[in-house]
């Protein structure tokens, strides 16, 4: 008897739901009629594929609410919105309508192929291509609409003039300029040598110098650093630091005085107070907490307790 009722409800439950899916597709149309618009009425219109309302078929245009066939000019076509047209390859738009590109001699379409481009080596001059005029010691340009000079050759005017590259010099990687061999430095049109005082040498351009690890520079010499008792000579090799527990002074290093619930910091050269502690001065007071509140994160201060308001120094329980 309970397997009868049970098929008996899920039988009345999908006739509910069948019953239910008729009435919506009964009203759906309605619906749409209510939000179809004007352009509902029109032969050339559809709805929406997505979202309500009506829209005109492809080829079709709005015009008074209503979709009406659009005029498509000579050598045109439909564009790929379907709402709009274009012109054919080789033609322009000129006053509504599709006119042939009158290409000139030595040109061709553009990539758009509505326009027209000179060949290559030629250089549009007004509504025509001119052949570009290479001089002695040049060739075309990238872009193939001029000219430029070879590689060892300057521009002046419209000639090309060979570089005169002196001794320990190379031309650059553009072939129009030179620059010194390594070991020496432009002065002028010519190279000369760089002269390397000792305890230094080239540096990474190779046109000047730097002094060696644990000497600095003082005009063109390189003098050895002093260092104070205590100090070492630091990473980079131009300057000298104090060691863990000290720091720097004018020409000394000073040892850092930790007082007592204090400790060094990671760098060594300052002190922190313990957990509980606070830092006066030279020293580390004791952490006074008042009542209803804790040491904070930091270790070296107080807050009050949830639940609780800081007031004149102590902590009283918020009003709830």
């Amino acid at each position: 008897m309970n397997e009868v009722m049970k098929r008996e409800r899920v039988l009345g439950a999908g006739l509910l739901l069948a019953l239910f899916f008729l009435a919506a597709l009964a009203f759906a149309p309605a619906v749409a009629s209510a939000q179809g618009g004007p352009l509902e009425q029109s032969p050339n219109a559809h709805p929406k594929p997505f979202g309500n309302g009506w829209e005109c078929d492809r080829g079709y245009q709005e015009v008074d609410e209503l979709c009406v066939a659009m005029e498509i000019p000579a050598n045109a076509f439909l564009d790929s919105r379907g709402n709009g047209w274009e012109c054919d390859r080789g033609h322009g738009m000129s006053e509504g309508a599709c006119v042939a590109v009158d290409v000139p001699q030595d040109a061709q379409l553009d990539s758009s192929g509505h326009g027209w481009e000179c060949a290559r080596g030629y250089q549009r001059v007004g509504e025509s291509c001119v052949q570009v005029q290479i001089p002695q010691n040049a060739s075309l340009n990238y872009f193939a609409n001029g000219w430029e000079c070879n590689r060892g050759y300057w521009q002046l005017n419209d000639v090309c003039g060979a570089i005169e590259v002196p001794a320990t010099a190379f031309l650059d990687s553009s072939g129009n300029r030179w620059e010194c061999d390594r070991g020496y430095q432009k002065i002028d049109q010519s190279c000369v040598s760089i002269l390397v005082p000792k305890h230094a040498y080239l540096d990474y351009s190779g046109d000047g110098w730097q002094c060696e690890r644990g000497f600095r520079q003082e005009g063109q010499i390189c003098v050895p650093f002093v260092i104070p008792v205590e100090g070492h000579l630091a990473y980079s090799g131009n300057d000298w630091e104090c060691n863990h527990g000290f720091r720097k002074g004018s020409q000394s290093c000073v040892a850092v005085a930790v007082p007592p619930n204090g400790y060094l910091t990671y760098s060594g050269r300052d002190w922190e107070c313990d957990r509980n502690y606070e830092k006066r001065g030279d020293s580390c007071v004791f952490l006074e907490v008042p009542e209803n509140a804790h040491v904070s994160y930091s270790g070296h201060d107080w807050e009050c307790d949830p639940n609780h308001r800081l007031h004149r120094g102590a902590c009283l329980a918020s009003d709830k």
